[in-house]
């Protein structure tokens, strides 16, 4: 590596750590209602969405109460997706005249945009009409990015309450998400992508002869603004079947890093938001160092394993399927904060990627999306880790397990166990099914370990809710469009569900008094406590069938053969 390339990875880092507590103070301020820099200009537009929804914005719901409201509004998303999908063919604004989508995948899509999931087995140009991009599938990004920022305060509130019966309004930690947070940034992260030369307009496709003299249609539409809030709301769903490795969506080297930055910096900075909340900004640091600590060990595995000597193809740096625009390091940081935050936005072809590249990309998605991890169910997905740190600390010691002050009991280790081992159930059961079954293995590109990881990567991505995928399998049939949108729904709801019952739960306890005995969450021997759990959860999940698919393809390719 050159330090040209030592110098993007500094740059990035730097900047994450630098806008994490602007952004992270200024969301804290929003979300714990208190004035900040939009209120004065937006909060008229705040009380007017209020009185237009009827909605009492000083009612405050309990975790049941959440959890409906919650539910209906992501099933009313899920319909609107569909229909516009079922019914493009006969909708304005489809100038390409493009034909309804299959009921198959329909269903796939609407299931994917509604969970943040944002997986895609079309193609966006030549399947999508610019009404299904821009009013389902762009609204979308933002209100399944708002669920999830939604069900974090909810937590967030639970943990720092005392003796509370209710946790927030829905309605009103969306509509604040929505109006304050990701629909400002999204404007500003448009115009930066449209000053980069990404296209916004509604014009026809244009029609080009090459060279060769060869007709040729190219693909414009309103890009900037999706891309914009995918990488924001970390959905990740391309506007055009490249995804961000397209030129149109990605032309230049800061357009990269504008993009790789935004779909890691609100997450990252909700670890600020946290601590700010619970008046603990240590602790918060302390999330954010641990969630950084794992993100750079799985970037530093990726890049020793793209910039080691490959027998195969007789290169120290292969780049085959990378972005040659930016290069292996840039395409290695991108893979890396991708498969953590569950955007699943892709500037290069994981498919293409060395083995344990590759691997690396699988299991930080197995890791449940929480080192960083998607705009809030990051947050609340690595809270429940650490509850289990607490809990399993707590027993260690022979002592009453409490976070906060607050006990952490039966009810909470169900709930917290419920959703981690639902995820990693689905994963190895629906990868089983897909490697017996005909429908399942019809789909491959590739034979031997490479195959499997491709099934594995599909079902890791959807329980994951990231939406990547390994590109050489061909998802958009019955078999794969069904049974990863069941792993999507599983993925989303069955950690919404147990953690919302948490922060109910938690919300009504007492806070105990610190003692001597009291165990502290934010120092070091907490951070490596956190980290070992984590990585022990994982390794002892999913190391057998990482074994068979990219462990074993590295020891191949090291030894020179191929299958």
């Amino acid at each position: 590596m050159s330090a040209h390339e030592y110098l993007q990875i500094a740059v990035f880092v730097g900047a994450l750590i630098l806008l994490t507590p602007i952004l992270g103070s200024f969301m804290a301020r929003v979300f714990m209602g208190q004035k900040h820099i939009l209120s004065g200009a937006l909060g008229w537009a705040e009380q007017g969405i209020y009185r237009i929804c009827g909605v009492d914005s000083s009612e405050e719901m309990d975790w049941r109460k959440y959890t409906i409201a919650l539910l209906a509004f992501n099933v009313l998303g899920f319909l609107a997706v569909f229909l516009l999908q079922m019914l493009q063919s006969i909708l304005p604004l489809n100038p390409q005249k493009l034909a309804d989508v299959s009921w198959h995948s329909s269903i796939n899509t609407a299931v994917s945009f509604m969970t943040n999931t944002n997986w895609q087995g079309y193609a966006g140009e030549t399947t999508m009409s610019y009404i299904t991009q821009m009013l389902g599938l762009a609204v979308q990004n933002f209100l399944s990015a708002a669920t999830g920022i939604a069900v974090f305060l909810a937590l967030a509130r639970g943990i720092a309450r005392k003796t509370s019966q209710t946790i927030g309004n829905f309605w009103v930690d969306v509509t604040r998400s929505v109006l304050y947070v990701l629909l400002p940034l999204s404007i500003i992260v448009a115009i930066l992508l449209v000053g980069q030369g990404v296209v916004q307009t509604f014009h026809h496709y244009v029609e080009m002869t090459t060279l060769e003299g060869v007709k040729q249609s190219i693909p414009l539409g309103p890009a900037a603004s999706q891309i914009a809030i995918k990488q924001l709301g970390t959905n990740g769903g391309g506007f055009f079947n490249a995804n961000s490795a397209h030129p149109f969506e990605n032309p230049t080297p800061f357009s990269n890093l504008v993009e790789v930055l935004s779909l890691i910096i609100i997450s990252a900075s909700l670890t600020y938001t946290y601590g700010t909340m619970i008046r603990n900004r240590k602790h918060g640091w302390l999330i954010f160092v641990v969630m950084l600590a794992i993100w750079m060990s799985g970037l530093a595995v990726s890049l020793y394993s793209e910039y080691h000597y490959n027998p195969i193809m007789g290169t120290a740096q292969n780049l085959e399927g990378k972005e040659v625009r930016f290069g292996i390091t840039n395409s290695l940081i991108w893979s890396t904060s991708t498969t953590v935050t569950s955007c699943g936005a892709v500037n290069a072809m994981h498919d293409s990627f060395t083995p344990l590249a590759g691997g690396v990309a699988i299991f930080n998605m197995m890791l449940g999306e929480i080192i960083f991890g998607g705009v809030g169910s990051g947050m609340y997905g690595i809270l429940l880790y650490i509850l289990l740190t607490v809990f399993l600390a707590g027993l260690m010691v022979g002592r009453t397990p409490e976070y906060l002050g607050k006990k952490v009991e039966a009810k909470e280790m169900q709930m917290t166990l419920l959703a981690i081992l639902a995820q990693s159930a689905v994963i190895l059961v629906g990868a089983g099914v897909a490697l017996v079954l005909p429908a399942g293995l019809s789909s491959l590109a590739n034979k031997g370990p490479h195959g499997l990881s491709e099934i594995l990567y599909a079902f890791t991505s959807s329980i994951a809710n990231n939406g990547s995928a390994f590109a050489g399998l061909n998802a958009n049939t019955v078999f794969y469009n069904l049974s990863l949108a069941f792993a999507m729904l599983v993925g989303r709801f069955v950690v919404i569900i147990p953690a919302l019952v948490i922060a109910g739960s938690l919300a009504s306890k007492k806070v105990m008094a610190v003692s001597s005995g009291t165990f502290t969450t934010d120092n070091s021997t907490f951070a490596i406590l956190l980290i070992s759990v984590i990585i022990i959860v994982g390794v002892l999940t999913f190391f057998p069938v990482l074994s068979l698919g990219p462990i074993v393809e590295h020891f191949l390719m090291i030894a020179g053969r191929v299958f």
